[in-house]
């Protein structure tokens, strides 16, 4: 039993998940910052840590194992009971409990359990596809030294009166290079964070895809007959990817197999590796499509990811 999977999946939704007997993982919510020295953006998230003091059963747990696994309540308890015991009996021995995505749990000289959260991955929903960002120091001063040096080497032979007027369109047009600088960063910058999401969440998909073996590379030598169906065209920017196949014969049948399941599955083109990109469906806003990803990898595919892109 992959005691540590049910207990991730249960600290999305939960500041608290009680292991019976054992302890319990507690997340508790922190702001976004920005370190000082580092000039590092980094975005709301919540911190984990372990109290030996919490072992009374709450139910949880137990509940989610025996709906997940289609088991008895009791069996359920049992089960964690065995695991229970397993951890201590490695703890005892001097060993470190590594919680895949939660942390390393050991135990010190005095008998206590010392707990390590795990910082690769955030619990917190609100912050899904935000990672940390840093930005260069701003210095404000240069622009000042800059026009001061110009007018030091080639200076303007006017009278008062035009020269203040002239200085001021000066610094008028440098304010408004620095705002138009500052609006491209900005864009910049949002079309860098969409980039980077999809970066990452097409890397974890191709390592899963390379995992599995495509699911499986073969092409339908005598296929059946095209079919014209009428469907409703979907549209919006975030897209909850099924899978990407190398063989388009392959996605077809994925996007029949879903659809039999009841998603609104379509392709929508080629990722930048030439894969034949499958969507259980497409949202127009990414709350909706965070959501639909939460239920489609508790009930059907663990591995389906977000994609922001926009369709022609």
């Amino acid at each position: 039993m992959q005691l540590e999977t049910y207990i991730s999946d249960l600290l999305y939704r939960y500041e608290c998940v009680t292991i019976p007997e054992f302890g319990a993982f507690i997340s508790n919510r922190v702001s976004a910052k920005i370190h000082d020295t580092t000039h590092t953006f980094y975005p709301p998230k919540k911190i984990l840590s372990f109290n030996e003091q919490i072992q009374n059963n709450d139910g949880l747990l137990a509940n989610y194992i025996a709906e997940i696994e289609k088991i008895p309540y009791n069996i359920a308890i049992d089960k964690i009971s065995k695991h229970v015991k397993a951890i201590k009996s490695y703890l005892t021995e001097g060993e470190t409990i590594k919680l895949e995505n939660i942390g390393d749990l050991i135990l010190n000289s005095e008998g206590n359990i010392l707990f390590n959260p795990s910082n690769h991955i955030n619990y917190l929903t609100d912050s899904f596809g935000l990672s940390h960002y840093r930005s260069s120091d701003i210095k404000r001063e240069i622009y000042k030294e800059e026009i001061t040096k110009i007018e030091t080497v080639a200076p303007i032979a006017i009278t008062p009166e035009r020269r203040s007027s002239r200085n001021w369109l000066k610094y008028a047009a440098a304010a408004v290079i620095i705002l138009g600088l500052s609006g491209f960063g900005a864009a910049n910058y949002y079309n860098s964070t969409i980039e980077d999401h999809n970066q990452l969440a097409q890397e974890e998909a191709n390592a899963q895809l390379d995992a599995k073996v495509q699911e499986a590379t073969f092409v339908i030598t005598n296929p059946l007959p095209a079919a014209t169906l009428l469907l409703e065209k979907q549209t919006g920017n975030y897209h909850v990817v099924a899978g990407a196949f190398r063989v388009e014969a392959n996605s077809d049948k994925k996007v029949n197999q879903l659809r039999e399941l009841g998603y609104k599955a379509r392709k929508i083109g080629k990722n930048r590796y030439g894969l034949h990109e499958v969507v259980y469906s497409s949202y127009d806003n990414r709350a909706d499509a965070q959501r639909a990803l939460f239920n489609i990898r508790l009930e059907h595919n663990q591995d389906a990811w977000l994609l922001i892109k926009k369709l022609d």
